[in-house]
Order: C-alpha cells, then structure tokens, then sequence
C-alpha cells in the first residue's frame, strides 16, 4: 500500500523545478496517508504537517511574517475546534457508553434475547446481533461492544459448535453497527466537519442502521438453513427455562397459557402457595404488551384527530403565511391594501376584540374524524396481540420476564436520549447530559456503581475525547494548511474536469472511501478526505446529509477490511487461542458484501434515510 502511493506521488507530480504551492498540497495529503500507515500518531503527524506546510505557503508570500502567521493559524484553529458546541456531547456519549457497558446488562439481555429466538436458524448468532445493535444504541463505542460481545456470545457459540467464521462475523459485523445507529460518535465529527445538523443526521442515520442490522440477521438464517453444521439448534439443556414454583402449579392445575392460568387461579379455587399478590404481578406484567399499545394508539388518536387551527376574522397571519398572503407584483413585495389603516386604526379595545374572537374559535374548534389508517393501524395490532396472547405460556412469560429487566432501561436510555433529539426537545448535547445521567443511574440500580467503576469510566472518557479533539485540531490546521496551498483548486478543478454526473462522483467518491477503509480508521478519513469532498458537493447538487449517510454506511468497512480492521483485533484479543487473526478476517468478508448491497439500497432508495428528517423537520 505505501509502495503505490509513493509511487502515484512521483508520477503525478511535475519535476521539483515546475512544482507549485498546489503540488505541495498534494505532496502533502500523500506524505499524511504515508507517515499514518508507518504508525505515527494521527493527530500529531496532522499538526505536525500541517504547521510545517503552512510556514511553507506563507513563506512563499511573506518570508518575514511566515512563523508568526503560522503560530496565528495554530492558535486560531485550536480555539475554533474548542469553541465548537457540537464536540461537547462527544464525552458525554463517551461516559453514557461506558457507564451502561459496566451496568450488566448485557448478559442478561443476551440470554433472553437467545432463549426468546431458539426456534430461529442460527439463533446465538441472531441474538448476538440483536443484542449488539441494541448495545451500539445505549453506548456507541466499538471497542466495548466488540469486546464485550466476544467475552459473552463467542465462546457460546462456539461451544454450541457453531463455524469460527460466521460467530466471528456475527461479533465484529454487529459490534460495528455503532459507527451508523445513533449515538454515533461518527455522525457528531461529520456533522461538525461538513456543517450539518447532527440531529438530522441522526434521524436519517436510525432506518439505514435497522436495515443493515435487519439484512445481517437474514444473512444468518440463510447461512443455518444451508449450512446447519456451521449454526446448529440449541440443545433441550440450553432451550430449557426453569419456572418458579406457582408457574409449574398452575400450568400443571390449571393452563399453560398464562391469561388462562392465572385468571382461572384467581377465580377458582387456588392452591394456598400461591399467594394473590403474585398473581395480581404476573397478571399486570404479562398485560404489559396490551397496556403500551393502549397508550400508543391513544397517542396517534389524539394526533390524528387535533383540530385544526384556523386564524379567526379580523387576526393577520404572521411569518411564512403572511408572507404567503400578500400580493407580489414586477416591483417586487407590495403592502397590502388598507395596511395604513388597520395601523392608523389599531388600539387597545381593538386588540381584545381579536383576542376575544380566537379564545371562542379555539374553544368551539371540534376534532377531526378519525382517518382510515388509525383504524386499520388499530386492527393490526389487535390481530397482533391475539396471537401473542395464543401462545402466551408461562415459558415465554419468563423470558419476557428476562427481557424486561434487561432491554426496558435500556430502551428508557435510548428514548430519552435518540427521541428527544430526534423529535427536537433538546439538542445533541443537552440529550448527551440526559444520557450520562441515566448511565449513572442505571449502573446504580444495578449495584454497578462503586469508585473503581466511576474512575475507569471517567479516565477513559477523557482518554477518547481527547483524542478526537486533538484529532479534530490536527485536522482543522492540516485543512487550513491545504486550502493555503491551494490543493483543493487542484483537487476542485481536476473533479470538474472529468465532466462527471452527479451518480459518476457519487460512485467515485465511494469507491475511493472503500478503498480508504482498507489501510486506515474511519476517525482519519472523516478528518483528513471529507473536508477535500464536501466543497464539490454543491457543484454536483448533492445533499450533505445524504452523502454523509452514504459515507456512514461505507465507513463500516474502515473496521472490518484487514490490514486495519480494529474489530478484529478487539475479538482476537478476547477469543480463545485456537482463533487464528485470518478465520476473523475471512468471517468478516461476507459482511462487507451486505454493506455494499446496503449502500445500493440506500442510494437506490434515498427515503431509507430522508423519510424521517423531512417528517421531522418538515417545518
């Protein structure tokens, strides 16, 4: 990899005596991909280049100034980077990721999440992925999803007798599903990279990552129906869930069915071990399902039928409607007529009038009808919880049991923390905060929280912010470096020399990223060639937010394509010893096929990613 890029350098560039300023720009892009590769620290070789190429652009202006107009851009960048509101939620994320990794949960969420899908080909491996895309979106941190799983689902599935290439795959491919699901450390260094709204890009970024998830749980079950020796069933031992006492006296006495079972047990004649208070729990534990779809039909019930707000005679409508209203002719916007007037004419008794007339319009405004789609909504899911309820027995009541006391925090987390952002209660940072809290509490309730737990989270929190804040002054210096070489015209003006369509770049620009993936991390692409492709965005009329998605699903292959690949090395340094590097690197291959189908999809059908910003933010 170095000797081609040492070599594209000495043939791209003229002879020494020809070079420019925009030469040095290239020489420079190619001597930070050359000097990463030798293992040098990112964000340092970043700063340490860029200083240098900068003294040398403002050498060529000014020789006397050029040092202290360097020192000025260092100091410049560096304060813009930290005076930068959207890199706060960055440890913050960092803290909620790792207080929640040391909360336990994730033990008992996988063994309810494998019992609750026996029945399914290559169930460990299913379960592994569910319970690693659930974990991306309470932590986003690679390394602790990789390397959590591998302690727990690893040495499972192996010991079940599954292949060492699809348990390897499942681990890294679902480990690395933190980089596109929200909160995505990712998307926070994009947006603030490309100047787009971190919270649209987290709205955009939840479908693609539930579609990619969802295409490597089918891509599991196809690989058990057709190769059953590499994922077999589980055992009765392993399938086997142990009832508490009542559970077995009523499914013996009276039904397995737990609605049955317990309403015939609190009816008729009961056997006095079973206490009524018992009863009455699993009853209201076992309604659950039917109590939230309850709330959340009665939620679209009163969207559906709002009233609609209309403005009352004698009110002018203001913003966009005002705007709207007034009559345009050649000469531009005119005032509409009698607008002298209503000023000339506007008092006190006046403005109570109109306040008076739209109290009554919003006291008799009545609820619209109920649409069709709430009634056919509504139907769906009573057929749904019908045949949940059917099968309803009090194994599977056990399980839910299980699930509940592992997914219900955490899916409390991922609310408040994803919907509040999504729905735009609070900013990325402010959700941040809400999360970090619920991590501390959570490892509370769970008697996880004592001081060592507390300093290893904060210690590492503070490890990795500050990397990517150096990351994001290094990168910010090394871009101002370029620009004043004039290595984006270059780059800007050979692009546009190609003549390309707008699907030409885009299938270029992520190729070149997929390429990328392969000798370095995603942290360097995003800093390093994202800054030289968002400038050529608005040339080709592409949306930042659409190609960032783009660039979001692709950059999963930074941690599954070897010689990187840091997924690997996360499970290599927790799986056993008869693990060898190349079965990960070879389990890991089928996955970069699906992320590559995954992209075409979302290209292909842009609404994957679009659908939820613009119903969100249609406003």
């Amino acid at each position: 990899m170095m000797a081609i890029v040492v070599g594209l350098i000495f043939w791209i560039l003229p002879a020494p005596s020809q070079m420019t300023n925009g030469h040095l720009g290239l020489l420079m892009l190619a001597m930070i991909v050359v000097a990463i590769m030798l293992g040098f620290p990112t964000a340092f070789t970043l700063m340490g280049l860029g200083t240098m190429f900068a003294w040398f652009a403002y050498r060529s202006q000014n020789p006397d100034t050029a040092v202290a107009q360097t020192l000025d851009l260092m100091a410049l960048r560096a304060y813009a980077v930290m005076n930068n509101d959207v890199l706060i939620s960055v440890p913050l994320f960092v803290f909620m990721g790792y207080l929640v990794e040391r909360s336990n949960l994730i033990e008992k969420l996988f063994k309810g999440l494998h019992l609750a899908t026996a029945s399914i080909p290559g169930s460990l491996a299913v379960a592994t992925i569910v319970t690693c895309a659930i974990f991306s979106t309470a932590s986003g941190i690679i390394g602790a999803v990789v390397t959590v799983m591998g302690l727990l689902a690893f040495p499972a599935m192996l010991k079940a007798g599954y292949g060492v290439k699809l348990a390897a795959g499942s681990v890294t491919a679902g480990g690395t599903l933190g980089i596109l699901i929200p909160p995505s450390v990712l998307l926070i260094l994009y947006g603030a990279t490309a100047g787009v709204s971190v919270v649209q890009l987290y709205a955009g970024a939840f479908f693609p990552g539930i579609m990619l998830a969802g295409l490597y749980v089918v891509y599991v079950i196809v690989c058990a129906k057709l190769w059953p020796s590499a994922a077999p069933q589980l055992s009765e031992e392993d399938r086997r869930v142990h009832l508490p006492r009542f559970a077995e006296i009523i499914s013996r006495t009276k039904s397995k069915n737990v609605l049955a079972g317990i309403i015939l047990a609190i009816k008729g004649k009961r056997n006095a071990d079973v206490p009524m208070r018992t009863l009455l729990t699993n009853l209201f534990i076992a309604l659950l399902p039917a109590l939230a779809t309850a709330m959340l039909m009665g939620s679209l019930y009163l969207v559906a039928t709002a009233p609609e707000e209309e403005l009352p005679e004698g009110v002018q409508a203001m913003g966009l409607a005002a705007m709207a209203e007034e009559p345009q002719s050649e000469e531009g916007l005119q005032e509409p007529e009698g607008s002298e007037k209503r000023e000339a004419n506007f008092s006190p008794a006046t403005n109570s009038q109109e306040t008076a007339v739209s109290e009554e319009t919003s006291q008799a405004g009545e609820r619209k009808p109920v649409p069709r789609w709430w009634w056919i909504t509504l139907c769906v899911f009573i057929a749904i919880l019908a045949i949940i309820y059917a099968v309803f027995t009090f194994v599977r009541l056990e399980i839910f049991k299980m699930l509940l006391g592992s997914f219900f925090p955490l899916a409390l987390i991922i609310l408040g923390v994803l919907g509040t952002i999504i729905v735009g209660l609070a900013t990325p940072a402010e959700a941040a905060a809400m999360g970090a809290f619920g991590g501390f509490v959570l490892a509370a309730a769970y008697k996880q929280l004592n001081w060592r737990v507390l300093k290893e989270a904060v210690f590492l929190c503070a490890k990795t912010s500050a990397m990517v804040c150096w990351l994001f002054v290094g990168s910010s210096i090394f871009a101002a470096a370029f620009a004043l070489l004039g290595g984006q015209e270059i780059v800007n003006d050979w692009v546009k020399s190609l003549d390309m369509t707008p699907v030409q770049f885009m299938i270029l620009a992520q190729v070149i990223i997929f390429l990328l993936g392969w000798p370095l991390e995603w942290t360097e692409i995003i800093v390093i060639f994202m800054p030289i492709f968002i400038p050529l965005l608005s040339h080709f009329d592409i949306n930042p937010l659409f190609f960032g998605l783009l660039v979001a699903l692709n950059l999963q292959t930074a941690f599954l394509s070897p010689p990187v690949a840091m997924a690997a090395f996360y499970l290599k340094g927790v799986s056993p010893p008869h693990v060898t590097l190349n079965q990960i690197f070879l389990g890991m291959m089928p996955y970069m096929v699906i992320q590559v189908f995954a992209i075409f999809l979302l290209y292909m059908f842009p609404g994957i990613g679009l659908w939820l910003p613009s119903l969100v933010y249609s406003n």
